[in-house]
């Protein structure tokens, strides 16, 4: 009985793939090899080959099959003709019982690159065909490689024997829950044997790198992927913790031990070099292990007491967790002075090899290092329970030995920079941040007191001058332990003084002291640097430049270090600032002042990051420690913060006198003032009654100097005076500096945001003069802004009726001078400020006053006789772009006041939009900036609008979506589509995007449960708008614009709310709108991106669910829609559900298939078994009688039965019923995962 499309594997070839195969067919002759008898009897052939699955080959064939592999691994090393080879090496791989062949190559094959591919073949079908190989098929495969790895470890192609030991590990993790402990034991105990140098040191190095590959195999962030759930791989890494993990480590400390005296004692490099750095790597990979809690009592009070941290903490750029292996690794970890000898192991090697300069890059000293730094992490109840004194005592141990490596740090910079090894001083600076995150800031830096006569943190202070001074000595060169050292060394700044250690001490005086010192060498260095590169034209200079993110990071730490000893860094900073403020005003007009501007911009940032802390998104505060010094200070007038901010306040003043900022305020050193006032107004001008709840803050006797931090910048109307400065600056950077991108974006977006994002301070200003210019300015133009002198002359002819171009509206000259976001960020920030008004009326008539002009001007000029003359103009069309991008910035300024004024205004603009659409229907920057406001109008909107306006709304898109439609717009061919080769050329369906978020917004559940209640005559069905939109979109994605993430996301994100909300549309579609749709779903399922998988899946799940609820009511369903496939004997048409059970069977049994969408795919397949039940039982029927193994034809049954049968399961879709079967699928993959190809 035929199926027409049959759920069937893909084919799997027989180790006779190459049956008849010709080298000659690659491009290549047959090599002379073949042509000499060199193969072995059969009766030889059939002794080496016993053990093994697959019977006894043909000696011909396995020479036949490795001269293939030969032929394509050398095409493939030379390029030529990868596809057929690459071919070949596939048939290999996903061949049946191909181990016969594979040991053939191996052992016989002179290639490496053979040989390796044959290792690798052994390992992709033991692992796909597990479930059909004997207990001693699977113990001869491991206990096979293990012995190739022995017999081998003298070749000179050691990623050949490496991948073969990986193999053989991964082989003994598949089978570890199924072997018992006597069988591993046997295993481990020749390794053992092998480890301990019994069979010399090539076999000793063998064994070593085997653990070490199975360690790396048991651990979750580098286990290979088996098509196993989760909880097998966390029994196999409990059971090899708890049984075998700590007997590694002996093993290889053993091995360490054993092969020291002759490395020591040797001249020459000896091979048991080799095996021991092999045992530091894997005691190092063991220490690395990630262990399972246990509950071993501490007592973490006294720790704390002593100094020591008990949790981990997350550092910004390293990657750090503790060690905790527990108190039954004490005895060969703390007890057996194990830290002492490898730290005197390092150092009596160091001292061996002191002539060499480059020794310390060598495998051995490299390991042993790494090794060391891990020691640093201990932690937990491998201590013994003594107040954390052994803990103490074991970073004395590290620290006085590792000090030798970065002591004195100039002399070792310098020897570096001659040419010396950078590593081993980096490694030392890995040890301090080590101990540094599990110590308190008073016991880090006492822990060097013992052996020196200072702190552990003046040596820090030492090291990060040092490195400071690197980095800025070879900006131009390619050296990079500097940078590297330094950003070590800036993260252990981070955890002594960030806020990060929630629980430290207070810094000593010396400590503070070093920092002092330390933040003062850092300001001089950078400034003389700063101030070098003055003159500079090269792109270099943009070191220096206020966007660079890595160096706002690296100017945040600089400002822990100068908050430490805020007593002294700032008056520093303020005396820096004022010398380099007077020495302006002191200059003559022929004097350059470059040098000293460069230095004031370098100020400005850094004084910036000392004064406040970066939050995007969040309230800002005064940082702590500044809330928390200066307890001595009385007056603000004498607070060294108050100083240095009125300082750098009465300088940027400066650039609102026109001769001065053409002097000295370059648009650099504008963005510079700006991005400090924009941080400085969000962290200082704070409400007037947060310094009365101050009393009942206050610590350590601070309390004054908080109040005065809080409220000095209200005092004396200050506030209001520096709210008026900031409007006025920034209407001299938006108006004067034309051209200047980045300067009207930080004006825009971070200065003026700041001055509305707080209710206090937006109050305020929307009281002002200044703000109310500006707001006119904005609405009108007349009084502030001009026009480039082309454009003059066009606006005068214009009042002459001469009509160049008649769309520029005289009122909004502001659009020319601003770019498009600019103008979109500016118009947000305006229409924000309405919310802070007090009186609703006069809010609403601030909106209208604010935004009635632009929409007014829109609607005008949408309606002029002459618009489709004068539109295409490249001046008219950026005017229309600045207008819609005002639109969709107070769009997104939507809030609960506001909502109804804008509305008005959206309402307002509709037909003019529709105008535009029909007009510009060839310019997609216009078509797109349209749907941009239209999609950011309808998500503003969506929670506010009632039926009335829901109505409105939605016809208007069903008007948009139809005039879009008719002309074709947005149509990507798909000859075109292959040229999308980057996020660059987005260009060319950013509008298909626009239109997929627009649909996206129209179908969000706000606005589904206002419109179903709305019962006004002729309002448009929300599903009619969404499948018109649909039928205009699906046409123009085509399945290769799809590989497209973003797009892709779109689409689905889309198609699966769609479905979701209104399966029944679909019975309604026509056949072709419904294979776009189900043919996108298909390919999605196939689809790389999880999420995306995801998403197609809950659509599947729910057409399958609406089908089957209405066939239980006694409807149709979606028994009107059939989809064309593939079958045995042609096309076949199907029902939708028949052919995605079809499609799931077969993504779930024979591809790829990630086991986290398990659950979702459950979800999806269960309704679609109700519906299609005797499909379903034909199609197992049917493979289980294609399966020929007995075994794996009684196990498939089992698995099928339980899966449907298991856990009680109903034919119910409710929550339960689901759960049940996600329950059941998830066990069905974990049985068939042995003999069915799931990765």
């Amino acid at each position: 009985l035929s199926l027409g499309s049959p759920l069937r594997p893909p084919p799997r070839s027989h180790p006779k793939f190459l049956h008849g195969w010709r080298p000659e067919a690659l491009g290549h002759r047959r090599d002379p090899r073949a042509s000499i008898q060199t193969l072995r009897s059969e009766a030889a052939v059939a002794a080496a080959m016993q053990g093994l699955p697959g019977g006894v080959p043909d000696p011909q064939q396995l020479q036949a099959t490795m001269l293939a592999i030969e032929q394509a691994c050398s095409l493939i090393q030379v390029h030529m003709n990868p596809a057929e080879a690459e071919k070949v090496l596939s048939s290999l791989h996903s061949s049946l019982m191909p181990y016969q062949a594979c040991r053939f190559i191996l052992e016989t094959s002179l290639m490496p690159n053979a040989r390796f591919q044959a290792a690798g073949a052994i390992g992709d079908a033991a692992i796909r065909e597990w479930g059909i190989l004997t207990d001693d098929n699977k113990r001869s495969l491991i206990l096979y490689c293990l012995n190739y790895v022995m017999e081998h470890t003298g070749s000179p192609d050691g990623y050949v024997q490496s991948k073969v030991s990986a193999v053989a590990a991964r082989l003994l993790k598949r089978g570890w829950l199924e072997f018992p402990d006597q069988e591993k034991g046997a295993i481990f105990f020749e390794v053992e044997q092998s480890i301990q140098g019994m069979h010399g040191p090539n076999r000793q190095f063998a064994g070593i790198n085997f653990l070490e590959t199975l360690v790396s195999e048991f651990s979750p962030s580098t286990a290979s992927s088996m098509g196993l759930p989760k909880e097998f791989h966390d029994q196999c890494q409990l059971s090899l913790e708890v049984k075998f993990l700590k007997d590694f480590y002996c093993w290889a400390q053993a091995a360490v031990f054993n092969t020291a005296d002759k490395i020591l004692n040797s001249n020459v490099t000896i091979p048991e070099e080799k095996a021991c750095s092999a045992a530091l790597r894997l005691m190092l990979q063991i220490l690395s292990w990630s262990f399972k809690p246990t509950l071993e009592h501490e007592n973490l009070d006294a720790k704390i007491k002593s100094g020591l941290r008990s949790d981990a903490i997350n550092l910004r750029k390293f990657e750090r967790s503790l060690v905790k292996p527990g108190s039954l690794w004490t005895d060969i970890l703390i007890s057996s002075a194990h830290t002492t000898w490898v730290l005197n192991f390092y150092t009596t090697l160091r001292q061996k090899y002191s002539y060499d300069t480059l020794w310390g890059d060598s495998p051995i000293a490299v390991s042993c290092r790494q090794l060391i730094v891990q020691l640093c992490s201990l932690a937990g109840a491998v201590f013994p329970n003594d107040n954390g004194d052994a803990q103490i005592e074991h970073f004395m141990h590290i620290l006085s030995a590792v000090i030798l490596w970065i002591e004195p740090p100039n002399v070792i910079a310098e020897s570096i920079r001659n040419g010396g090894s950078e590593s081993e001083f980096i490694d030392g600076c890995h040890v301090l941040l080590s101990v540094a995150s599990l110590t308190s800031s008073s016991l880090f830096d006492n822990l060097l007191k013992s052996i020196r006569q200072y702190g552990t943190i003046n040596l820090l202070s030492a090291l990060t001058s040092e490195a400071v001074k690197s980095v800025l000595d070879n900006q131009n060169e390619e050296e990079t332990w500097g940078s590297d050292a330094l950003d070590i060394l800036l993260e252990t700044w981070n955890v002594i003084l960030g806020e990060a250690c929630a629980d430290k001490s207070p810094m000593s005086a010396d400590g503070a002291l070093a920092a002092s010192n330390l933040f003062k060498i850092i300001v001089e260095s950078h400034l003389k640097a700063a101030a070098d590169s003055a003159f500079e034209d090269s792109d270099d200079a943009e070191y220096f430049h206020v966007s660079v993110s890595k160096r706002d990071e690296q100017l945040a730490l600089y400002a822990l270090i100068a908050r430490a000893a805020a007593d002294t860094t700032i008056p520093f900073l303020e005396q820096l600032f004022s010398e380099r403020f007077a020495r302006l005003s002191q200059r003559d007009v022929e004097n350059d002042p470059t040098r000293t501007l460069e230095e004031l911009y370098w100020l400005l940032l850094i004084t910036s990051h000392v004064l406040t802390d970066s939050g995007e998104g969040e309230t800002l505060l005064i940082p702590e420690a500044l809330q928390a010094g200066f307890t001595n200070v009385v007056e603000v007038a004498q607070h060294p913060v108050v100083t240095l901010s009125w300082s750098i306040i009465n300088f940027s003043r400066q650039c609102l006198d026109p001769g001065i900022r053409g002097r000295y305020f370059s648009p650099r050193l504008m963005e510079a003032v700006i991005w400090f006032l924009a941080r400085w107004v969000a962290t200082y001008l704070v409400p007037l009654d947060v310094s009365r709840e101050i009393d009942s803050v206050g610590r350590h006797g601070s309390q004054h100097s908080r109040k005065l931090l809080n409220s000095f910048a209200w005092d004396n109307n200050q506030g209001e005076l520096v709210l008026d400065f900031v409007v006025l600056m920034s209407m001299v950077a938006l108006t004067t500096y034309q051209g200047e991108i980045e300067l009207q974006t930080l004006t825009c977006q971070k200065l003026l945001a700041s001055v509305v994002r707080r209710k206090h301070t937006c109050a305020y200003v929307v009281q002002l003069d200044s703000w109310r210019d500006l707001t006119r300015a904005f609405a009108s133009g007349r009084s502030l802004f001009s026009l480039s002198g082309r454009l003059q002359v066009s606006v005068i002819c214009t009042h002459h009726a001469v009509l160049t171009y008649a769309f520029i509206c005289e009122d909004l000259m502001l659009l020319l001078l601003l770019t498009t976001p600019s103008q979109r960020s500016l118009a947000e920030t305006l229409a924000c400020a309405a919310s802070c008004i007090k009186d609703p009326e006069a809010s609403v008539q601030y909106l209208r006053d604010l935004m009635g002009p632009v929409a007014g001007c829109l609607v005008e000029n949408a309606s002029r006789s002459d618009l489709k003359s004068v539109a295409h103009q490249p001046d008219v069309i950026y005017m229309v772009c600045c207008l819609l991008e005002r639109l969709r910035g107070a769009a997104r300024a939507t809030q609960p006041r506001t909502q109804k004024v804008l509305f008005e205004m959206g309402h307002t603009v509709m037909n003019s939009l529709l105008t535009l659409l029909e007009v510009y229907k060839n310019q997609s920057e216009v078509i797109y900036m349209i749907l941009k406001f239209v999609v950011d109008f309808i998500d503003g909107q969506a929670v506010f609008l009632d039926g009335k306006e829901t109505s409105v709304l939605m016809s208007f898109c069903l008007r948009l979506l139809q005039i879009y439609s008719s002309h074709n717009i947005g149509k990507v061919m798909l000859s075109l589509s292959s040229t999308l080769r980057s996020e660059s050329q987005s260009e060319k369906y950013k509008d298909l995007r626009a239109l997929l978020r627009l649909l996206t917004n129209i179908c969000s559940k706000d606005l589904v449960g206002f419109l179903s209640d709305s019962n006004i005559e002729g309002s448009p069905d929300i599903a009619e708008v969404i499948y018109v939109g649909l039928d205009i979109v699906t046409p123009l994605i085509s399945l290769d614009l799809l590989k497209y993430p973003k797009l892709s996301r779109d689409y689905f994100v889309l198609m699966s709310h769609l479905l979701e909300v209104y399966p029944e549309k679909v019975a309604h579609l026509n056949r072709d709108a419904f294979g776009r749709i189900t043919g996108s779903l298909e390919f999605g399922l196939r689809n790389q991106d999880g999420d995306v998988v995801e998403r197609c899946l809950t659509a599947v799940n729910a057409l399958a669910s609406y089908h089957f609820k209405e066939r239980l009511g006694g409807r149709g369903g979606l028994g009107s829609q059939v989809m064309e496939s593939e079958g045995s004997n042609g096309k076949l048409q199907e029902s939708i559900s028949s052919h995605f059970l079809r499609l799931l069977l077969q993504l779930l049994l024979f591809e790829d298939f990630r086991m986290e969408l398990a659950g979702s795919a459950a979800d999806a397949l269960l309704p679609l078994l109700f519906c299609e039940q005797e499909l379903y039982q034909r199609l197992v029927h049917e493979l289980l009688e294609k399966e020929q193994n007995p075994t794996v034809k009684s196990r498939l049954a089992l698995a099928f039965h339980n899966l449907t049968s298991s856990n009680n399961l109903s034919s119910t879709l409710d929550r339960p019923n689901r759960q049940k079967f996600r329950k059941n699928l998830r066990v069905f993959l974990g049985e068939v995962s042995g003999f069915m190809q799931i990765k």
